[in-house]
Order: C-alpha cells, then sequence, then structure tokens
C-alpha cells in the first residue's frame, strides 16, 4: 500500500509571496490550543504581517490572528497570541544562523493539515524592493495577457 500524506490547505499568505524573495522553505508544526484547531478548520485564520523568531532557543509565530471559536466557552482562546513552532533541532540551528544575517527573516507562507495535524510551511525571505514589485506585476500582468491570447 501506498503511504500518501493527506494534505488539506487551511491558507495561504500571497501577500509574503509579493513582498519578500522566497530563498528556502521549511516545514514545522504548530503549539495549538483545541478551539484554535476549531477555528482553523473552519477556515478563520490571518497570515498577514505574521513572522518568526527567536527566544530562548526556540522558534515563535508573532501576530497570526487565528478567530475565537464561535461555539467556544470562557476557556476560548486569544485570538492574537504567540504561537511556538515545533522543528528538529538541526532545521532550528540552520534557520537561526541564517535569519540573524542582515536582511533576511522568518515568514509564513501556508498553514495546512497533513495527517491530521496542523503544519506551518515557513519560508526563510530577503524583502523586494519596490522596482521588484512592479518587475513581479508586470510578469503576472503578461502572464495574463498570453493566456487571454492563447484562450480565444
Amino acid at each position: 500500500m501506498e503511504n500518501q500524506d493527506k494534505i488539506k490547505n487551511i491558507t495561504t499568505n500571497r501577500k509574503a509571496r509579493f513582498e519578500y524573495f522566497i530563498l528556502s522553505t521549511y516545514e514545522a508544526g504548530i503549539v495549538l490550543q483545541g478551539t484554535e484547531v476549531k477555528s482553523l478548520r473552519a477556515g478563520k485564520i490571518n497570515l498577514v504581517d505574521s513572522y518568526a523568531i527567536y527566544r530562548n532557543n526556540e522558534l515563535w509565530l508573532i501576530g497570526t490572528h487565528i478567530s475565537e471559536y464561535t461555539q467556544g466557552n470562557i476557556n476560548n482562546h486569544e485570538p492574537t497570541r504567540d504561537r511556538k513552532l515545533l522543528l528538529n533541532r538541526n532545521e532550528l540551528r540552520k534557520l537561526s544562523a541564517k535569519s540573524s544575517e542582515k536582511g533576511l527573516t522568518i515568514i509564513p507562507l501556508s498553514l495546512y493539515f497533513k495527517n491530521g495535524k496542523v503544519k506551518v510551511e515557513l519560508g526563510l525571505c530577503k524583502g523586494k524592493k519596490i522596482y521588484d514589485k512592479r518587475e513581479s506585476i508586470a510578469k503576472k500582468d503578461q502572464k495574463r495577457d498570453q493566456e487571454r491570447r492563447d484562450h480565444n
């Protein structure tokens, strides 16, 4: 029997792909509370303006907004709390060394369920300049125009 991973996409950070050059990607687990997982299943998350930082040799996801669960009770989670990311020690060491370089940052690119567990795709990113963004827009427009011509 084949061992296929069941992957269900929750959200992607489209703004990150526009604002940054993605140098490398990593898959990380995330520590969540029960009501957070239920909100994720409903798709109530916003990755825009979130990033990862190091604190006490651990990687933390900052600025991610997971809306409160509507059927939750008094024990509902705080929407913008910091969440711990789970990586193996070698990956943590590599990311720590690279992210300390000037101009590099760690940005969450997407969130998805993989075999029932929530995973985060992290990107080691470098910010784009204004002219790079214009170039990205121009390429996207050319691609769209080409598809229109091919379709007609």
